[in-house]
């Protein structure tokens, strides 16, 4: 039986769906001031990352800390220390995809790190006092609300006896070239 042996009609039925998806990655440069002038950088990482995800004007705010700890020598490099600062941060995810039909009510909003924020580099400033540290995050976002979405339905039902043809022909698949296809995927 082919779609066009049945009339087929449509309903509008109000799911859960992902409405909006969004991903950012970023660079950001924090300044750490150890209580003794820094001879060189002998360490730094980043660690205790904490967030949360909350709805905010055209996209999601990723709101969270992390401990930078930052080992480094000092005093001519005959002593070393470790310092450790907490950095806040809001980082703004747009949304690339936003249903516009979603009921604004029923959102409900997360976050997931895909880059842990990693220091990529650490130097010295050029004042010698500080330590200019630049620290990666990357981040992908979702939102999830209720929507409507239209579905095709059977009047008076369907028969699970019965297959359904969607109109493609036994040689419909004649003319394709089996080379095309990737064993690598």
């Amino acid at each position: 039986m082919t779609f066009a042996d049945k009339q087929l009609q449509g309903r509008e039925i109000i799911t859960k769906a992902v409405c909006g998806k969004g991903r950012k990655f970023s660079t950001v440069s924090h300044t750490v001031t150890p209580p003794h002038h820094p001879t060189s950088i002998l360490g730094a990482w980043v660690i205790n990352h904490q967030y949360e995800a909350v709805r905010s004007g055209d996209g999601i705010e990723v709101i969270g800390t992390y401990d930078l700890n930052i080992w480094y020598s000092y005093s001519k490099n005959s002593q070393t220390d470790v310092a450790k600062e907490t950095v806040h941060y809001v980082e703004h995810v747009p949304l690339s995809y936003l249903d516009p039909k979603h009921r604004s009510s029923t959102e409900e909003v997360s976050a997931d790190c895909i880059q842990e924020p990693n220091c990529i580099e650490a130097n010295i400033s050029s004042s010698g006092s500080s330590v200019v540290v630049r620290v990666e995050r990357e981040y992908a976002v979702e939102m999830i609300a209720e929507t409507k979405v239209w579905v095709a339905c059977f009047p008076g039902g369907y028969d699970d006896g019965k297959e359904l043809e969607f109109g493609l022909g036994d040689g419909d698949y004649e003319d394709l070239d089996p080379d095309l296809l990737d064993d690598d995927l």
